[in-house]
């Protein structure tokens, strides 16, 4: 093991000379946005696969959650021993496993192989912790704000454009070619990141938690897989409540293994205190609301015409009305950067949830017009930049520095628990509101985004709950005396 620095003391790094200096950023933003291509591009084969494959829908299904559950479970665990053996080296880890799992799609037709394969991808969700931290090591103090907040949007940037490309491939190649297609990019991003991102000194030191890591996968695993196929297996069947109840048990075991553990995986002190817990909780409420509008948005305009609301689009179509969203979240992170650079970062997430909100007033009020679908959803994305964008600002304002990778890990993990919730709560409201010719009433999509909406409106109640401390004006004030970390170096970050 590499000898460990002090974790509570920001290293004054000059930036890398020329050329790589200047792409770290764009280099680390393109990991990112792979990242949530690689989450969505299965979705327009999700309907052709079980011809394409010879299995059924039920096992198709898991190409989509064996990506989840990798995902949520590896996040986490990924970002402590970025913490503690470099952070550049589980970049690079990750990037490899995704790469490595497109190649694997593309050269089967085995649905077993496939669902490992997507799995192999999922490990791709700690490219946007890992790559914050790295950002907070490496960059000046008046850099990272604006850099924070457009690795933290490109998970919606890469959303929004990967639904579209993938279609586009679908209707128009084999559907092998968008693995080679997605692996060919995985292997372009790894190359840069390999090229332009250095190693961060920053280190935790001491044993990693195998325990714990255990113990936090088992729990995830449970919790998720209840989640994402309660509707599927029915909410009270013998196997979702089992899956529940093992949730609660390995997750009350692993916090007490936690609290005791020398090194932890997680600090779970930390973590539910105010200043880390609030914006823990605010990530789950935000992944809540946003992906809320991507999925709703994505139903309701290729629902029939016969439905007397419906648009009827094709896959294609579809992914170009999402495609402004991404383009939104693109242009408006350093937009958010300035906002909590000047008022904090509190006021950038309390933004964030109104602007969420009012896009589900506008979908409430009119969900029949393209044009009006389409603002609607474009306020929503709006919001949910500026959401996403003051969340790591947060974080890293809260945490000692050899601690910022396995801390936005978990608060990106909270963002896919409140993605998976989501998901399922969305379904089970368009269930409920099925009309006799098997697709849901308008009135059903509007119940969804009166639900959005209303947890929406509970971001801007947490961003005010946080304490000021951690997030004043311009980062002015120290937010933790145990962190050792100047105020000037705060500034900006």
């Amino acid at each position: 093991m590499e000898p460990a620095i002090n974790p509570d003391i920001r290293p004054e790094t000059a930036p890398l000379p020329g050329l790589r200096g200047r792409l770290t950023i764009p280099v680390l933003a393109f990991g990112g946005i792979l990242m949530a291509v690689m989450q969505t591009v299965v979705v327009p084969l999700l309907p052709d696969l079980p011809r394409l494959t010879g299995a059924s829908p039920g096992a198709v299904s898991w190409t989509v959650t064996a990506t989840l559950l990798a995902g949520a479970v590896l996040t986490p665990v990924l970002g402590r021993a970025g913490d503690m053996y470099g952070k550049r080296r589980v970049l690079l880890l990750a990037l490899g496993l995704m790469t490595g799992g497109s190649v694997l799609c593309a050269l089967t037709s085995d649905i077993r192989v496939l669902i490992a394969a997507r799995a192999l991808q999922g490990a791709a969700a700690a490219v946007v912790p890992l790559s914050i931290s790295i950002l907070r090591d490496e960059l000046p103090p008046h850099r990272t704000g604006s850099a924070v907040a457009l690795m933290s949007s490109t998970v919606g940037i890469g959303a929004a454009l990967g639904l579209p490309l993938a279609a586009l491939i679908v209707q128009y190649a084999n559907w092998h070619v968008m693995f080679w297609a997605t692996g060919a990019l995985g292997a372009l991003g790894l190359a840069l990141a390999c090229w332009a991102v250095r190693e961060s000194p920053v280190r935790e030191p001491g044993r990693f938690d195998t325990l714990g890591a255990a113990g936090i996968a088992g729990g995830l695993v449970c919790l998720l897989l209840a989640v994402s196929q309660g509707g599927q297996w029915g909410w009270g069947s013998a196997r979702v409540v089992g899956l529940f109840a093992g949730a609660v048990v390995i997750l009350a075991l692993w916090s007490w293994q936690q609290l005791r553990a020398e090194r932890p995986l997680v600090d779970l002190r930390l973590a539910v205190g105010r200043r880390v817990g609030l914006p823990h909780l605010a990530a789950l409420i935000a992944g809540f609301a946003f992906y809320a509008n991507s999925l709703v948005t994505a139903q309701l305009v290729q629902a029939p015409k016969s439905s007397g609301y419906g648009l009827g689009l094709s896959i294609v179509q579809t992914g170009l009305c999402l495609l402004p969203n991404g383009v939104i979240m693109l242009l408006l992170s350093p937009v958010s950067a300035r906002v909590s650079a000047a008022r904090g970062p509190r006021v950038s997430l309390a933004i964030g949830g109104a602007a969420m909100a009012l896009g589900y007033v506008v979908r409430i009020a009119d969900s029949r017009d393209l044009w009006v679908i389409v603002l609607g959803a474009a306020i929503v994305s709006t919001g949910t930049t500026f959401a996403y964008s003051a969340l790591p600002t947060l974080i890293l304002r809260a945490v000692p520095a050899g601690q910022t990778a396995s801390a936005n890990g978990v608060n990106v993990l909270m963002r896919t628990i409140g993605q998976a919730v989501s998901s399922a709560a969305v379904a089970a409201i368009l269930v409920h509101h099925a009309t006799g010719a098997g697709f849901p009433s308008l009135r059903g999509y509007q119940m969804a985004f009166v639900m959005a909406g209303t947890v929406a409106l509970v971001v801007i109640a947490a961003a005010f709950t946080v304490p000021a401390d951690a997030a004043d004006n311009g980062g002015r004030r120290s937010v933790s005396g145990t962190t050792g970390r100047t105020d000037k170096a705060l500034e900006g970050a």
